[in-house]
């Protein structure tokens, strides 16, 4: 089980960024968050077993259809046992 803190830099705000990160980690089954900052970024915590937060950092690379991003800042963080996704 490991988890991440994920901030998401380009055009990822307006563009289905965080409806779709939800559907993604649904469908992977990791735990954890996502939401706007108000400097423009996505932020998001991702929580689960190994394979399943790097795919999910892998899709947060390309985001949802709509996005361009430009970074990813990911840094470790303590597991806090999130059962699901959700927009915060």
């Amino acid at each position: 089980m490991q988890s991440k803190h994920i901030v998401v830099h380009g055009r990822v705000q307006g563009v289905f960024f965080r409806a779709s990160a939800e559907d993604e980690a649904t469908r992977l089954g990791v735990g954890g968050w996502v939401r706007n900052r108000d400097d423009g970024t996505v932020e998001m915590v991702v929580e689960g077993e190994d394979d399943a937060v790097e795919r999910m950092l892998t899709w947060a690379r390309e985001g949802s259809p709509q996005a361009w991003v430009s970074g990813v800042d990911v840094t470790d963080t303590e597991p806090a046992g999130h059962r699901s996704f959700e927009q915060a």
